[in-house]
């Protein structure tokens, strides 16, 4: 292990020396992509591929390949998009030295990713001192755009913030299964977990409801009895779990065999085939979680994408990751073509200034803090299958 760290480290010194030595060769590679070398323009997928939430940056990468499949077939003003991928091992120190490796040697003109909000701001400064846009599909933390009061010009996202998506599974709670008293089980290690608890937690109590309960767990815990059972003994009549699949499944797997039978609900960090095989089909009843999309949804542009996911990989029906991955890279193309350049600043100005942009998961508008204005979708989880429930616009 010890050995492993040191390398590491060596190894960002390294790269990050790179950085410093090579901000006019990253300039050189800008006139390289704008100018389309092979009629090529680099687009980086700094992506978690392996580790804990692997899950994610493989579904997004799917989405990507997809995406970069289509738009190759017509191109971009006669340009193509050339993808070249880091697998960052769901670790924030490997999404850093992804991010150098893609910006400083391999001349990317814009990255995708991270999935994750903490590997997506690993690679955040970078991406602003290098002046090389990132778009991250599922990074739902305030903090990727604005961190203490201040935007980072070059962070943008596909995906609706947290606390827009707390304060939709509140609503959902209150308004449609019509309870009043809450418990909240939190990864007190992850900020997304805790930047959707809090918003849920503040449209809750403004609205009539109760915290009844607040427990806590790390990410890797897998024995969660005791929080449960401290939950159970406030009888409530919901529980909020804002966390990532690995977790997520063993808990309700372990709340469901305590007795715990009241409904539950989580965000898009539920949104993974594993989830099902930890819980179990039957434990996963009459539970929810809010996304960015939903392959029910009868929206002609929803199901188009559907069966083109379908064709290219072999029937499998498309995720919500599979979907923000391949809206990403529509996001970029579309302000490639704008801007007319792969120029990494050109492209930044025009994907901030994105208006209603028309994606799988919604109309793209951005906000100042370039942060989408779009719908969540609310879905159930009925014998393991993902069952669209309704859409939640914002207001």
């Amino acid at each position: 292990m010890r050995k492993k760290k040191v390398a590491g480290v060596f190894m960002s010194m390294m790269l990050a020396a790179g950085v410093m030595a090579g901000c006019s060769s990253s300039t050189s590679g800008t006139a390289e992509n704008s100018g389309g070398k092979g009629g090529t323009i680099k687009v980086g997928a700094n992506l978690e591929l392996s580790g804990g939430v692997a899950s994610y940056g493989q579904s997004i990468k799917e989405g990507v390949e997809l995406a970069i499949d289509e738009i190759n077939k017509k191109g971009i003003d006669g340009k193509k998009l050339q993808l070249v991928t880091v697998d960052n091992k769901s670790d924030a120190s490997e999404s850093t030295n992804g991010a150098l490796k893609l910006i400083t040697q391999d001349k990317v003109s814009a990255i995708i990713g991270a999935a994750t909000t903490t590997d997506t701001l690993a690679e955040a400064q970078i991406a602003h001192d290098n002046k090389v846009p990132f778009i991250t599909p599922s990074g739902t933390g305030s903090v990727v755009t604005v961190k203490d009061g201040k935007l980072n010009d070059y962070a943008f996202r596909t995906c609706f913030i947290d606390p827009f998506q707390g304060t939709v599974a509140a609503k959902f709670a209150t308004n449609t299964l019509k309870v009043k008293k809450a418990a909240v089980l939190i990864d007190s290690s992850s900020d997304y977990s805790k930047g959707l608890a809090a918003s849920f937690k503040d449209y809750l109590k403004k609205n009539g409801g109760q915290v009844v309960s607040e427990e806590a767990y790390v990410a890797k815990d897998t024995d969660f009895h005791s929080q449960l059972t401290r939950i159970k003994a406030t009888n409530p009549e919901f529980i909020y779990i804002p966390g990532y699949y690995q977790e997520v499944g063993l808990i309700v797997k372990q709340a469901r065999e305590l007795g715990l039978n009241v409904p539950m609900l989580g965000g898009d960090g539920w949104d993974s085939p594993t989830l099902v095989q930890l819980a179990g089909k039957d434990a996963l009843n009459n539970t929810f979680i809010t996304n960015n999309y939903s392959s029910g949804d009868t929206d002609p542009k929803v199901q188009a994408f559907v069966k083109a996911f379908k064709a290219k990989y072999n029937g499998k029906s498309p995720d919500a990751f599979n979907a923000l991955g391949y809206d990403s890279v529509y996001f970029l193309a579309d302000a490639i073509k704008r801007a007319g350049s792969g120029d990494p600043q050109k492209i930044e100005k025009a994907l901030a200034a994105t208006d209603g942009l028309d994606l799988v998961t919604g109309k793209m508008k951005l906000d100042k803090n370039h942060d989408p204005i779009k719908s969540a979708v609310i879905l159930e989880y009925n014998k393991g299958e993902q069952v669209f429930k309704t859409k939640v616009n914002p207001e």
